[in-house]
């Protein structure tokens, strides 16, 4: 299985957790408002009945909930022409529908994609975005924003904002109840039990906002190099998404109209990183550094020419950063085929050019390294 699909079905798997972990902290939430006021089960059907709503609410509405966050504003042909054909035609190559349109009014560059599926999903850019980048950089950005709605990131980044809100707002209500109650000198005063139910009450009142947020963070961080990669293997070209982030990183400012604590984990480059005193351990997004040397590397790998069992040619180490690229399935090894043509290591990544007169039948099938030698017409 391709290494990417890998990664989705393990996210997914993941995604089943995080939305467990969300669910337990609601429900310790309202379990322990409950019992502290005398009534366990109204405290966990309460809290039952936001977990649902907030899903449902998240899931049919959180798309427009979020645009309307941002801030952003629905463009059409007529409006953005550019944009829109340049997403219009990634999402042909992506095999999803054209998804709506959203833009800020902000010369800060950014992006971000909403929604719950590929058929109910929106992609918003600033204007800053289309201002600052060339082409290559703005379809990288783009096939980044079309990756997370293919592999129904939106979904979960969208009903992450709505259940991390959620958290937040029990949270306060447990604070308001455990004041009320201790002010009022609540029946949990006074005895064991009512000391350890305020002890757990404190307790969750302190740590839930923050699970929530190390929750999001976690989702957020693995997703983003998937999309990465998932972005630059849709236009085949990983520098125009690593030039653009580098772009759209230096350019964050601090108070911009595009920072919001609730959203910033949804951006391509989260906002904050504008911020001084930022760091990279509480942000939602891995360092950008980090994604631009990962894109690179994809696209930039130091090969070497394979010396085939059985032939008297030497190896040698060459550089082949300019002319690299990413080839599809490799064609089997045909008997009628010589010279112009590559055996190329599934392994090691290494090839051998043929000369003229060689033919693929002229050599054995491994390489040094142990892969399995492959015939291929180009690199």
């Amino acid at each position: 299985m391709d290494p990417i699909y890998s990664n989705i079905a393990a996210n997914k798997r993941w995604t089943y957790l995080f939305f467990l972990f969300y669910a337990i902290i609601i429900g310790a939430i309202g379990y322990t408002i409950g019992i502290y006021w005398g009534y366990p089960i109204f405290g966990i059907a309460a809290a039952a009945l936001v977990c649902i709503l907030a899903f449902l609410v998240s899931y049919y509405g959180g798309q427009g909930m979020v645009t309307r966050m941002a801030g952003a504003k629905e463009v059409s042909h007529d409006d953005e022409p550019y944009l829109y054909n340049t997403v219009d035609a990634l999402s042909i190559a992506a095999g999803i529908p054209m998804p709506k349109l959203y833009m800020i009014n902000t010369d800060i560059p950014n992006a971000f994609a909403a929604g719950r599926n590929s058929k109910n999903a929106s992609i918003t850019v600033t204007k800053g975005l289309l201002d600052r980048l060339d082409r290559l950089e703005l379809e990288g950005v783009i096939a980044h924003e079309m990756s997370h709605i293919k592999n129904y990131d939106v979904l979960l980044s969208t009903v992450a904002i709505v259940l991390v809100g959620t958290i937040v707002f029990l949270g306060f209500m447990a604070r308001y109840s455990f004041y009320g109650g201790l002010f009022r000198g609540s029946r949990g005063q006074g005895n064991v039990a009512g000391i350890v139910l305020t002890v757990i009450l404190i307790v969750l009142i302190i740590l839930a906002p923050i699970f929530a947020q190390l929750l999001k963070f976690a989702i957020s961080r693995k997703r983003e190099f998937l999309a990465d990669a998932s972005g630059a293997d849709l236009t085949g070209y990983p520098e125009g998404l690593a030039s653009a982030l580098e772009k759209i990183s230096n350019m964050q400012k601090p108070k911009s109209k595009i920072q919001n604590n609730a959203l910033n984990g949804i951006y391509i480059v989260s906002p904050a990183i504008g911020n001084e005193g930022f760091s990279n351990l509480f942000s939602t997004h891995p360092p950008t550094e980090e994604r631009v040397k990962r894109l690179r590397e994809m696209e930039f790998i130091d090969q070497k020419y394979v010396k085939p069992e059985g032939t008297d040619n030497t190896s040698t180490n060459q550089s082949n950063s300019n002319n690299m690229s990413f080839v599809g399935e490799s064609k089997p090894t045909p008997t009628n085929k010589t010279g112009n043509g590559y055996l190329v290591c599934n392994k090691c990544e290494g090839y051998y050019e043929l000369k003229p007169g060689e033919s693929p039948d002229d050599f054995t099938d491994k390489c040094e390294c142990g892969g399995k030698l492959e015939y291929r017409d180009s690199l």
